[in-house]
């Protein structure tokens, strides 16, 4: 099979002030023609950096090596011209970004964007740039491609945006396409619309794609061939049965033993250093604690409607909750799934009173919490605590991690001073894992496992006994992934915490939750146990998200 692209002792670093930190060491691998090819690793792996090399779109303080080469059609790309780089961007190699909104411009039409892309390499008159991005709106399957023409991209839904930058991408049927983390932050059903338009696009133009993810049953599914990255070095490539059948490297193994299983439940998940230090691997089944006596909290027909403006004098009604009805049971988990506007996250937001609800009650030891005001709420939030999805953005960036986590301890009056708080907090940043010195220092200084410990610690300053946790992991690598969970598991067995776990990750939600809702369109269509649900779901709308897991590499591992 003839290569397309070559890459061949890639190096680069890149400079930081007066050290220079090279993130990627010696890499060389080939891209088939007519094939796909995923670069698989943990953040900081390098791998998109060593797809960026490709297309020549590295920051100014990057250096690329004397002696790096990546050969495409006899070009040596690290070592080509600015123009020969720009002519070859987008005709003969395009890119897929992970964001799709921070990589659409927001003041021109989805049409106009197509188009640009078009004339820029095409002696193309601007109706028929327009008629080809039509046509090219209805290939990658948006609905309505005319009235959507015109639209902007934050009149799109995310799948919708992400299906215009795949538009653009294969507007001038490229030789290679570049997909980095095209679907991270895709509910699975709409993951999996995408997963298949990219296969479906690969196979009918015959080109390449170079699909780089942390997914893995994600890779299992769409590559052909797999290369496995850390730290800058490849450790490990060959065809995807092969490397997830039998991975001979360590690090590959630890990948895939970290992502939660649909068909077994451990008491831990693994993590990198087990695997890769040879520790003996929990097999031992998880037993969810019992749900009898009475519930800790009772829900019952509590809904939330938004009204919005239409025009000057028009109002329209939408229902992001209809009647929802639950119970949580102490030192159990309660996850709630579906897609983004199902209403999971506004169930979690008026459980804890950052939203209110329109109707409804939410009972808590006898009290209404609904119908509490400011003033008779507050001794009720240090009990009901919640951990948002992206902690770099729900924690302040000009306190340190000191004050983070003392600042709720002092508006709530717990310890008797200062100087108590602190040995507080020092004793939580143990509990979850992190030096008594990350209480100096600031969150832009943690990577992102790591924020999201502070984020727990920050709740546990409270000693709460419910704690709502919003795609609290779904950023998160795999590896970084496992050990937050193990993480959250062993501060409920230790404390009795009951949690409510929303997410669109189902086989995280099979391995954290005791009971599960299944929410779509602001109703909830099912509940019952996990196992039962998983085993046997009743309604149609479970069985479309369990039928859209990625399950590219279960069969090739064994549990």
């Amino acid at each position: 099979m003839s290569a397309l692209i070559e890459v061949r002792d890639l190096r680069v670093s890149f400079r930081m002030g007066r050290e220079v930190h090279e993130a990627v060491r010696g890499v060389s691998f080939d891209i088939p023609a007519n094939t796909t090819v995923a670069l698989v690793g943990e953040s900081g792996s390098g791998k998109s950096v060593t797809a960026m090399s490709i297309v020549r779109l590295l920051p100014d303080n990057a250096i690329v090596g004397a002696d790096s080469h990546i050969f495409y059609e006899g070009r040596d790309l690290a070592h080509n011209s600015a123009e020969e780089m720009r002519r070859l961007r987008g005709k003969d190699i395009s890119v897929v970004f992970q964001e799709p909104m921070s990589s659409l411009n927001p003041v021109l039409t989805v049409g106009d964007q197509i188009a640009e892309v078009l004339r820029m390499h095409f002696p193309l008159g601007h109706r028929a740039a327009r008629d080809r991005a039509l046509e090219l709106l209805a290939e990658v399957g948006i609905p309505e491609p005319r009235a959507r023409l015109d639209a902007y991209p934050h009149e799109l839904s995310g799948g919708q945006q992400q299906r215009v930058m795949i538009a653009m991408a294969i507007a001038c049927e490229p030789k290679l396409l570049i997909a980095d983390e095209p679907t991270t932050a895709l509910d699975v059903t709409v993951q999996r619309q995408i997963v298949d338009l990219l296969a479906k696009l690969q196979e009918r133009q015959k080109m390449s794609v170079l699909f780089i993810s942390h997914d893995l049953g994600l890779v299992g599914e769409i590559a052909k061939q797999v290369v496995v990255m850390r730290h800058g070095e490849v450790r490990e490539a060959g065809p995807v049965g092969q490397i997830f059948g039998a991975p001979q490297d360590a690090y590959t193994r630890a990948l895939l033993a970290c992502r939660p299983r649909l068909d077994t439940r451990p008491r831990r998940l693994p993590v990198i250093d087990d695997i890769v230090n040879n520790r003996p691997i929990v097999t031992e089944q998880r037993v969810s604690a019992p749900s009898e006596g009475p519930a800790l909290i009772e829900v019952s027909g509590l809904s939330k409607a938004y009204r919005l403006k239409e025009g000057f004098f028009r109002r329209r009604t939408i229902d992001a909750v209809k009647q929802a009805d639950f119970v949580l049971h102490k030192g159990r988990t309660l996850g709630v799934v579906g897609e983004s506007g199902s209403g999971k996250t506004t169930v979690g937001m008026m459980l804890t009173r950052l939203t209110d609800a329109t109707t409804g009650r939410i009972l808590f030891e006898g009290q209404d919490l609904a119908a509490l005001n400011a003033a008779q709420m507050r001794p009720f939030r240090q009990r009901i605590q919640i951990i948002f999805q992206n902690p770099y953005a729900s924690l302040n960036p000009r306190f340190t991690v000191g004050q983070i986590l003392m600042e709720p301890m002092k508006i709530h009056g717990i310890g008797a001073d200062d100087d108590a708080r602190a040995r507080l907090a020092l004793g939580w940043l143990e509990k979850v894992g992190l030096p008594a010195a990350a209480f100096g220092k600031y969150p832009h200084e943690f990577s992102g496992g790591q924020r999201q410990r502070i984020a727990i610690a920050r709740c546990l300053t409270m000693q709460p006994e419910i704690i709502v946790c919003d795609e609290s992991v779904s950023a998160l690598d795999v590896s970084v992934q496992a050990t937050v969970l193990n993480l959250l598991l062993d501060l409920q067995e230790e404390f009795g915490l009951t949690y409510v776990f929303i997410s669109h990750d189902l086989a995280v939600v099979k391995y954290m939750a005791d009971d599960i809702l299944v929410m779509n369109k602001g109703e909830i269509v099912e509940r019952g146990s996990a196992e039962a649900i998983y085993a046997n779901p009743q309604h149609p709308y479970t069985r479309q998200l369990l039928a859209a897991i990625p399950r590219g590499y279960e069969a090739a591992v064994p549990a």
